[in-house]
Protein backbone atom coordinates (compact mmCIF):
# COMPACT_ATOMS: atom_id res chain seq x y z
CA UNK A 1 0.00 0.00 0.00
CA UNK A 2 1.18 3.68 -1.16
CA UNK A 3 0.74 5.98 1.90
CA UNK A 4 1.50 9.59 2.27
CA UNK A 5 2.11 11.45 5.07
CA UNK A 6 1.63 15.19 5.28
CA UNK A 7 3.04 16.90 7.74
CA UNK A 8 4.70 20.67 7.97
CA UNK A 9 6.90 19.49 10.32
CA UNK A 10 7.36 15.54 9.76
CA UNK A 11 7.63 13.50 11.34
CA UNK A 12 5.67 15.06 14.39
CA UNK A 13 2.87 12.35 15.49
CA UNK A 14 3.87 10.32 12.74
CA UNK A 15 7.69 9.40 14.67
CA UNK A 16 7.02 5.94 14.94
CA UNK A 17 4.30 5.29 12.87
CA UNK A 18 5.20 5.82 9.57
CA UNK A 19 9.03 3.77 9.97
CA UNK A 20 6.06 1.08 11.59
CA UNK A 21 4.51 1.22 8.64
CA UNK A 22 7.57 0.46 6.24
CA UNK A 23 8.40 -2.23 8.36
CA UNK A 24 5.44 -3.59 7.29
CA UNK A 25 6.25 -3.33 3.97
CA UNK A 26 4.49 -0.23 2.69
CA UNK A 27 5.56 2.20 0.42
CA UNK A 28 5.64 5.50 2.55
CA UNK A 29 6.58 8.77 1.29
CA UNK A 30 6.20 12.19 3.16
CA UNK A 31 5.40 15.71 1.91
CA UNK A 32 6.70 18.34 3.72
CA UNK A 33 7.81 22.24 4.51
CA UNK A 34 11.11 23.09 2.48
CA UNK A 35 11.96 24.69 6.02
CA UNK A 36 12.12 21.58 7.79
CA UNK A 37 15.40 20.07 8.32
CA UNK A 38 14.35 16.70 10.47
CA UNK A 39 16.09 14.05 9.30
CA UNK A 40 14.27 10.69 8.75
CA UNK A 41 14.83 7.42 6.67
CA UNK A 42 11.62 8.01 4.63
CA UNK A 43 11.58 9.06 1.28
CA UNK A 44 10.17 13.03 1.80
CA UNK A 45 9.43 15.68 -0.70
CA UNK A 46 9.24 19.19 0.10
CA UNK A 47 6.71 22.19 -1.28
CA UNK A 48 7.63 26.19 -0.94
CA UNK A 49 7.10 27.78 1.98
CA UNK A 50 3.97 29.81 2.42
CA UNK A 51 4.07 33.54 1.61
CA UNK A 52 3.98 35.48 4.86
CA UNK A 53 0.38 35.78 6.00
CA UNK A 54 -1.60 39.05 5.11
CA UNK A 55 -1.59 42.48 6.66
CA UNK A 56 -4.27 41.43 9.41
CA UNK A 57 -5.46 45.37 9.20
CA UNK A 58 -6.17 44.43 5.52
CA UNK A 59 -7.34 40.77 6.23
CA UNK A 60 -9.13 40.81 9.65
CA UNK A 61 -10.76 37.82 10.06
CA UNK A 62 -10.02 36.34 6.76
CA UNK A 63 -6.16 35.83 7.75
CA UNK A 64 -5.68 32.67 8.96
CA UNK A 65 -7.91 30.53 6.48
CA UNK A 66 -5.98 32.63 3.55
CA UNK A 67 -2.53 31.24 5.50
CA UNK A 68 -3.57 28.32 5.75
CA UNK A 69 -5.33 27.75 1.94
CA UNK A 70 -1.70 29.68 0.90
CA UNK A 71 -0.30 26.80 2.46
CA UNK A 72 -2.46 24.22 1.32
CA UNK A 73 -2.22 25.71 -2.45
CA UNK A 74 1.81 25.18 -1.76
CA UNK A 75 1.37 21.47 -0.96
CA UNK A 76 -1.07 20.58 -3.99
CA UNK A 77 1.32 22.23 -5.95
CA UNK A 78 4.51 19.86 -4.83
CA UNK A 79 1.42 17.37 -4.86
CA UNK A 80 0.89 17.61 -8.76
CA UNK A 81 4.52 17.08 -8.90
CA UNK A 82 4.52 13.92 -7.58
CA UNK A 83 1.75 12.79 -9.30
CA UNK A 84 2.70 14.30 -12.96
CA UNK A 85 6.88 13.95 -12.86
CA UNK A 86 7.33 11.04 -11.08
CA UNK A 87 3.58 9.19 -10.99
CA UNK A 88 3.19 8.93 -7.29
CA UNK A 89 -0.48 7.72 -6.32
CA UNK A 90 -0.95 7.36 -3.25
CA UNK A 91 -3.28 4.79 -1.56
CA UNK A 92 -3.65 6.63 1.73
CA UNK A 93 -2.90 9.84 2.70
CA UNK A 94 -2.64 10.90 6.50
CA UNK A 95 -2.58 14.66 7.16
CA UNK A 96 -2.48 16.87 10.17
CA UNK A 97 -4.92 18.78 9.71
CA UNK A 98 -3.78 22.25 11.61
CA UNK A 99 -2.22 23.73 9.05
CA UNK A 100 -4.63 23.18 5.93
CA UNK A 101 -2.61 21.12 4.46
CA UNK A 102 -4.74 18.74 3.14
CA UNK A 103 -7.53 21.32 2.37
CA UNK A 104 -6.93 20.41 -1.37
CA UNK A 105 -5.37 17.23 -1.86
CA UNK A 106 -8.63 15.26 -2.65
CA UNK A 107 -8.63 17.25 -5.93
CA UNK A 108 -4.97 16.36 -6.88
CA UNK A 109 -5.46 12.43 -6.03
CA UNK A 110 -9.44 11.64 -5.55
CA UNK A 111 -9.15 7.97 -5.30
CA UNK A 112 -6.87 7.98 -1.62
CA UNK A 113 -8.61 7.78 1.16
CA UNK A 114 -7.66 10.56 3.04
CA UNK A 115 -7.43 10.56 6.59
CA UNK A 116 -6.84 13.40 9.16
CA UNK A 117 -4.72 14.31 12.70
CA UNK A 118 -7.74 15.99 14.41
CA UNK A 119 -5.83 17.31 17.18
CA UNK A 120 -7.86 20.31 18.56
CA UNK A 121 -10.87 22.02 17.21
CA UNK A 122 -10.84 25.81 18.23
CA UNK A 123 -13.74 27.02 20.24
CA UNK A 124 -14.54 30.64 21.25
CA UNK A 125 -15.69 29.61 24.97
CA UNK A 126 -14.86 26.30 26.60
CA UNK A 127 -11.42 25.68 26.37
CA UNK A 128 -8.19 27.23 26.05
CA UNK A 129 -9.84 31.01 24.99
CA UNK A 130 -10.79 33.12 28.20
CA UNK A 131 -9.59 30.47 30.37
CA UNK A 132 -7.02 32.55 32.42
CA UNK A 133 -8.72 35.99 32.85
CA UNK A 134 -5.42 37.54 33.19
CA UNK A 135 -4.90 37.21 29.23
CA UNK A 136 -8.54 37.27 28.54
CA UNK A 137 -10.09 39.64 26.19
CA UNK A 138 -13.03 41.06 26.91
CA UNK A 139 -13.92 41.76 23.02
CA UNK A 140 -16.71 39.89 21.33
CA UNK A 141 -13.75 40.68 18.34
CA UNK A 142 -11.55 37.89 19.73
CA UNK A 143 -14.45 35.22 19.16
CA UNK A 144 -15.14 36.33 15.92
CA UNK A 145 -11.33 35.64 14.94
CA UNK A 146 -11.59 32.33 17.11
CA UNK A 147 -14.91 31.09 15.27
CA UNK A 148 -13.16 32.34 11.95
CA UNK A 149 -10.23 29.95 12.76
CA UNK A 150 -12.79 27.15 12.39
CA UNK A 151 -13.20 27.56 8.77
CA UNK A 152 -10.27 25.72 7.32
CA UNK A 153 -10.61 22.98 10.36
CA UNK A 154 -14.53 21.81 9.31
CA UNK A 155 -13.28 22.04 5.93
CA UNK A 156 -10.43 19.42 6.73
CA UNK A 157 -13.10 17.30 8.51
CA UNK A 158 -15.59 17.38 6.00
CA UNK A 159 -13.29 16.06 3.36
CA UNK A 160 -11.89 13.05 5.49
CA UNK A 161 -12.68 9.72 5.13
CA UNK A 162 -11.79 9.32 8.79
CA UNK A 163 -9.64 11.21 11.44
CA UNK A 164 -7.78 10.77 14.68
CA UNK A 165 -7.45 12.23 18.25
CA UNK A 166 -5.03 11.21 20.90
CA UNK A 167 -6.98 11.78 23.83
CA UNK A 168 -10.99 11.94 24.40
CA UNK A 169 -10.71 15.58 25.10
CA UNK A 170 -9.37 16.52 22.17
CA UNK A 171 -11.80 14.44 20.46
CA UNK A 172 -14.63 15.89 21.76
CA UNK A 173 -13.82 19.23 21.00
CA UNK A 174 -14.72 18.47 17.48
CA UNK A 175 -18.72 19.28 16.72
CA UNK A 176 -21.17 16.59 16.63
CA UNK A 177 -21.26 16.21 13.20
CA UNK A 178 -17.77 15.38 13.12
CA UNK A 179 -17.32 13.13 16.27
CA UNK A 180 -18.19 9.84 14.14
CA UNK A 181 -15.28 10.26 11.81
CA UNK A 182 -12.69 10.26 15.04
CA UNK A 183 -11.10 7.49 16.04
CA UNK A 184 -8.95 7.90 19.43
CA UNK A 185 -5.14 5.91 19.60
CA UNK A 186 -2.65 8.18 21.02
CA UNK A 187 0.72 8.64 19.79
CA UNK A 188 1.99 6.48 22.00
CA UNK A 189 5.43 6.21 24.89
CA UNK A 190 8.70 4.45 24.36
CA UNK A 191 7.71 2.55 28.36
CA UNK A 192 10.80 0.61 27.28
CA UNK A 193 13.04 3.69 27.18
CA UNK A 194 11.26 6.01 29.71
CA UNK A 195 11.47 3.46 32.93
CA UNK A 196 12.08 4.04 36.40
CA UNK A 197 16.05 4.03 37.10
CA UNK A 198 17.15 4.47 40.81
CA UNK A 199 20.61 4.55 39.32
CA UNK A 200 19.63 7.50 36.83
CA UNK A 201 22.56 10.72 37.25
CA UNK A 202 22.05 13.87 34.29
CA UNK A 203 24.63 16.41 34.28
CA UNK A 204 23.08 19.94 33.21
CA UNK A 205 24.70 22.03 30.41
CA UNK A 206 26.08 23.81 33.41
CA UNK A 207 27.92 21.29 35.08
CA UNK A 208 25.37 21.32 37.75
CA UNK A 209 24.51 17.38 38.23
CA UNK A 210 21.32 15.71 40.02
CA UNK A 211 20.77 11.85 40.55
CA UNK A 212 18.19 9.94 41.29
CA UNK A 213 16.79 10.49 44.78
CA UNK A 214 17.58 13.74 45.08
CA UNK A 215 14.79 16.82 46.05
CA UNK A 216 14.54 17.97 42.60
CA UNK A 217 11.37 19.82 40.97
CA UNK A 218 11.14 19.53 37.83
CA UNK A 219 8.95 22.22 35.63
CA UNK A 220 9.25 21.91 31.26
CA UNK A 221 7.31 23.78 28.38
CA UNK A 222 8.34 23.77 24.68
CA UNK A 223 8.47 27.39 25.28
CA UNK A 224 7.65 28.98 28.69
CA UNK A 225 4.37 30.64 28.39
CA UNK A 226 1.06 31.05 29.96
CA UNK A 227 -0.50 28.39 28.09
CA UNK A 228 1.24 25.71 29.97
CA UNK A 229 0.95 27.40 33.43
CA UNK A 230 4.47 29.06 33.93
CA UNK A 231 3.52 32.03 35.33
CA UNK A 232 1.14 29.99 38.23
CA UNK A 233 4.66 28.00 38.94
CA UNK A 234 6.38 30.74 39.43
CA UNK A 235 4.04 32.38 41.27
CA UNK A 236 4.19 29.54 43.83
CA UNK A 237 7.85 28.91 43.66
CA UNK A 238 8.93 31.47 46.54
CA UNK A 239 6.97 29.70 49.01
CA UNK A 240 8.49 26.11 47.94
CA UNK A 241 11.93 27.20 47.80
CA UNK A 242 11.18 29.09 51.53
CA UNK A 243 9.44 25.82 52.81
CA UNK A 244 12.39 23.53 51.27
CA UNK A 245 15.85 24.71 51.70
CA UNK A 246 17.51 21.74 49.84
CA UNK A 247 15.47 21.51 47.44
CA UNK A 248 16.72 22.03 43.62
CA UNK A 249 14.29 23.24 40.50
CA UNK A 250 15.07 22.67 36.99
CA UNK A 251 13.01 24.94 34.18
CA UNK A 252 13.04 23.79 30.83
CA UNK A 253 11.63 25.55 28.41
CA UNK A 254 12.57 28.14 25.55
CA UNK A 255 11.81 31.87 25.07
CA UNK A 256 9.21 32.03 22.39
CA UNK A 257 5.53 31.43 22.48
CA UNK A 258 4.53 28.45 21.18
CA UNK A 259 0.61 28.87 21.69
CA UNK A 260 -1.43 31.99 22.65
CA UNK A 261 -0.53 35.82 22.16
CA UNK A 262 3.14 37.28 22.88
CA UNK A 263 3.82 39.85 25.56
CA UNK A 264 4.39 43.35 24.62
CA UNK A 265 7.46 45.25 24.89
CA UNK A 266 10.13 42.79 23.04
CA UNK A 267 10.17 40.76 26.40
CA UNK A 268 9.60 36.91 26.89
CA UNK A 269 7.09 35.67 28.79
CA UNK A 270 9.59 33.78 30.65
CA UNK A 271 11.56 37.08 31.74
CA UNK A 272 8.12 38.54 32.73
CA UNK A 273 7.27 36.08 35.58
CA UNK A 274 11.03 35.52 36.65
CA UNK A 275 11.59 39.26 37.06
CA UNK A 276 7.94 39.30 39.26
CA UNK A 277 9.23 37.21 41.78
CA UNK A 278 13.26 36.69 41.51
CA UNK A 279 13.68 39.31 44.52
CA UNK A 280 11.91 35.95 46.64
CA UNK A 281 14.24 33.34 45.03
CA UNK A 282 17.52 31.64 45.56
CA UNK A 283 18.21 31.78 42.40
CA UNK A 284 21.26 29.87 42.86
CA UNK A 285 18.69 26.74 43.22
CA UNK A 286 16.84 27.29 40.24
CA UNK A 287 18.09 26.00 36.83
CA UNK A 288 16.73 27.88 33.61
CA UNK A 289 18.39 25.17 31.15
CA UNK A 290 16.65 26.36 27.83
CA UNK A 291 16.24 23.38 25.06
CA UNK A 292 17.66 20.40 26.17
CA UNK A 293 18.46 17.09 24.68
CA UNK A 294 15.68 14.27 24.81
CA UNK A 295 18.78 12.04 26.85
CA UNK A 296 18.56 14.82 29.23
CA UNK A 297 15.29 15.48 29.70
CA UNK A 298 14.48 11.39 30.41
CA UNK A 299 17.37 11.68 33.01
CA UNK A 300 15.58 14.39 34.78
CA UNK A 301 12.40 12.24 34.63
CA UNK A 302 14.26 9.65 36.21
CA UNK A 303 16.17 11.71 38.95
CA UNK A 304 13.00 13.95 40.02
CA UNK A 305 11.20 14.08 42.76
CA UNK A 306 8.31 15.99 41.83
CA UNK A 307 7.52 16.77 38.26
CA UNK A 308 4.93 19.82 38.04
CA UNK A 309 2.85 19.51 34.79
CA UNK A 310 0.30 22.49 34.11
CA UNK A 311 -2.13 23.48 31.07
CA UNK A 312 -4.95 25.59 29.91
CA UNK A 313 -7.83 22.92 28.36
CA UNK A 314 -6.18 22.29 25.62
CA UNK A 315 -3.60 19.94 23.74
CA UNK A 316 -2.40 17.43 26.07
CA UNK A 317 1.56 17.43 26.24
CA UNK A 318 3.69 14.46 25.33
CA UNK A 319 6.13 15.44 28.31
CA UNK A 320 3.23 14.28 31.00
CA UNK A 321 2.59 11.08 29.94
CA UNK A 322 6.89 10.23 29.27
CA UNK A 323 7.13 11.71 33.20
CA UNK A 324 4.44 9.37 34.32
CA UNK A 325 6.14 6.72 32.42
CA UNK A 326 9.58 7.24 34.12
CA UNK A 327 7.81 7.07 37.27
CA UNK A 328 8.23 10.93 38.55
CA UNK A 329 5.28 11.92 40.60
CA UNK A 330 3.49 14.47 38.87
CA UNK A 331 1.63 17.42 40.17
CA UNK A 332 -0.92 18.53 37.27
CA UNK A 333 -3.29 20.96 36.82
CA UNK A 334 -7.15 20.39 37.51
CA UNK A 335 -7.70 20.64 33.78
CA UNK A 336 -9.47 18.82 30.79
CA UNK A 337 -6.87 17.24 29.50
CA UNK A 338 -5.03 16.30 32.70
CA UNK A 339 -7.88 14.83 34.80
CA UNK A 340 -8.12 12.26 31.47
CA UNK A 341 -4.86 10.28 32.75
CA UNK A 342 -4.13 11.87 36.45
CA UNK A 343 -6.45 10.55 39.46
CA UNK A 344 -6.02 12.77 42.65
CA UNK A 345 -4.62 10.58 45.19
CA UNK A 346 -3.92 7.44 43.06
CA UNK A 347 -1.68 8.00 39.95
CA UNK A 348 -0.47 11.75 40.80
CA UNK A 349 -1.70 14.66 42.33
CA UNK A 350 -4.19 17.60 41.06
CA UNK A 351 -4.47 20.73 41.83
CA UNK A 352 -6.08 23.87 40.69
CA UNK A 353 -4.29 25.88 37.78
CA UNK A 354 -4.66 29.46 39.63
CA UNK A 355 -4.91 28.64 43.24
CA UNK A 356 -0.88 29.35 43.70
CA UNK A 357 -1.05 28.72 47.53
CA UNK A 358 -2.74 25.40 47.56
CA UNK A 359 -0.06 24.44 44.75
CA UNK A 360 2.83 25.37 46.49
CA UNK A 361 1.26 23.27 49.75
CA UNK A 362 1.01 21.24 47.44
CA UNK A 363 4.51 20.58 46.37
CA UNK A 364 5.70 21.57 49.47
CA UNK A 365 3.96 17.88 50.60
CA UNK A 366 5.17 15.98 47.77
CA UNK A 367 8.96 17.08 48.43
CA UNK A 368 8.85 16.45 51.94
CA UNK A 369 7.27 12.93 51.86
CA UNK A 370 8.56 11.05 48.41
CA UNK A 371 8.26 7.81 50.67
CA UNK A 372 4.49 8.21 51.01
CA UNK A 373 4.03 8.78 47.54
CA UNK A 374 6.05 6.06 45.80
CA UNK A 375 2.65 4.21 45.38
CA UNK A 376 1.14 6.89 42.98
CA UNK A 377 4.64 6.46 41.05
CA UNK A 378 4.16 2.85 40.67
CA UNK A 379 0.81 3.66 39.85
CA UNK A 380 1.43 6.48 37.62
CA UNK A 381 3.35 4.16 35.51
CA UNK A 382 1.48 1.18 35.46
CA UNK A 383 -1.30 3.40 33.93
CA UNK A 384 0.80 4.29 31.06
CA UNK A 385 2.26 0.82 30.11
CA UNK A 386 -1.71 -0.49 30.88
CA UNK A 387 -2.97 2.12 28.10
CA UNK A 388 -0.34 4.19 26.13
CA UNK A 389 2.79 2.00 25.59
CA UNK A 390 4.11 2.02 22.51
CA UNK A 391 5.15 -0.99 21.32
CA UNK A 392 2.51 -3.37 22.74
CA UNK A 393 -0.66 -0.83 22.35
CA UNK A 394 -0.79 2.11 20.67
CA UNK A 395 1.48 1.55 17.21
CA UNK A 396 -0.33 -1.77 17.08
CA UNK A 397 -3.68 -0.16 16.61
CA UNK A 398 -2.29 2.99 14.35
CA UNK A 399 -0.96 0.36 12.12
CA UNK A 400 -4.50 -1.41 12.21
CA UNK A 401 -6.02 2.22 11.43
CA UNK A 402 -4.28 3.03 8.61
CA UNK A 403 -4.16 -0.23 6.90
CA UNK A 404 -7.80 -0.22 8.27
CA UNK A 405 -8.74 2.85 6.54
CA UNK A 406 -9.30 1.45 2.42
CA UNK A 407 -11.00 -1.57 3.37
CA UNK A 408 -13.89 0.38 5.51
Amino acid sequence: MKILFVHQNFPGQFLHLAPALVERGHDVTALTDETNTRKTAITTFRYRKPDPRPDPKVAQLGTTFTEMTNRAYRVARAARILRDRHGYRPDVIFGHGGWGETLFLREVWPEARLIVYAELYYSPRGLDVGFDPEFASATEDKAYSVVARQGHQALMMAQADAALAPTEFQADTFPACFRDKITIIHDGVDTARLVPDPAARVTLPSGVEFRAGDELLTFINRNLEPYRGYHSFMRALPEVLRARPRAQVVIIGGDEVSYGARPGGGRSWKDIFLDEVKDRLDLSRVHFTGKVPYATFVGLMQCTRVHCYLTVPFVLSWSMLEAMSAGALVVGSRTAPVEELIEDGVNGRLVDFFDTGAMAATLIDCLARPADFAPLRRAARAHIVENYDLTRICLPRLIAFVEGTLAA
